[in-house]
């Protein structure tokens, strides 16, 4: 099981979200974003934040850095190790079970990921055949697009997408291509895009507060 860093916003939380770090970060990286994005109304939640095991990024001249899978080239298209995405879809699989054991129903779980993290969850997505409350995908790309398929009997799960215009590790196009991907497969993200670079703004926060509001179930 990944070691995880964790916050409850209330009481006996009946709702989860588990958030996926980018490339060389770790769980502390968007638990500053908890105050920001939940709103004093909302039922209480548990945000789950693991740490990416560490391992060589052949990209980055094989220095080991917290990762969800290696990156092997520049090309979008095949620069995923695959393999690793794969790992880390299974690790993402325990943690959805642990939660599920510590009470919380699987259409309450949200999986959410920045960059790297987000190419893993929309893998899960496509993979997917227990229910979920959705996804949040920031400043990512699907793996692996071009061959992209979902599993038989996958579930329609809720999508939020937002990326960046000016995004120099992720450009948009890529972003806007994995988001039509998704599309063809059968999920409907919501799509957003900001004027930044890799990155989140408070629009973007408010924006996911809105769509998190009404997954949740309150006014």
């Amino acid at each position: 099981m990944l070691q995880t860093v964790e916050q409850e916003t209330g009481a006996s939380p009946q709702w989860s979200v588990i958030w996926l770090h980018g490339l060389g970060a770790d769980g502390h990286d968007f638990a500053p974003i908890v105050p920001e994005l939940v709103r004093p109304h909302w039922p209480a939640l548990r945000f789950v934040f693991p740490h990416a095991p560490v391992r060589p990024i052949t990209i980055n001249n094989g220095v080991p850095m917290r990762g969800w899978y290696d990156i092997v080239g520049m090309d979008f298209r095949s620069r995923a190790d695959m393999a690793g995405v794969r790992e880390s879809m299974a690790q993402l699989d325990a943690l959805i079970a642990r939660e599920i054991e510590r009470g919380i129903a699987a259409d309450h779980i949200f999986l959410a990921g920045f960059s790297q993290g987000g190419a893993v969850i929309l893998s899960a997505a496509l993979a997917r055949t227990a229910p979920l409350a959705g996804l949040i995908a920031l400043s990512t790309y699907l793996p692996d697009a071009q061959s992209a398929t979902r599993v038989e009997g996958a579930v329609d799960v809720p999508v939020f997408m937002a990326h960046g215009t000016g995004d120099p590790v992720i450009s948009l196009p890529v972003a806007e291509h994995s988001a039509q991907v998704l599309r063809d497969l059968g999920l409907q993200p919501q799509w957003h895009s900001y004027p930044m670079a890799h990155q989140v703004c408070a629009e973007e926060i408010d924006a996911l507060g809105d769509w998190l509001q009404q997954r949740l179930g309150v006014a």
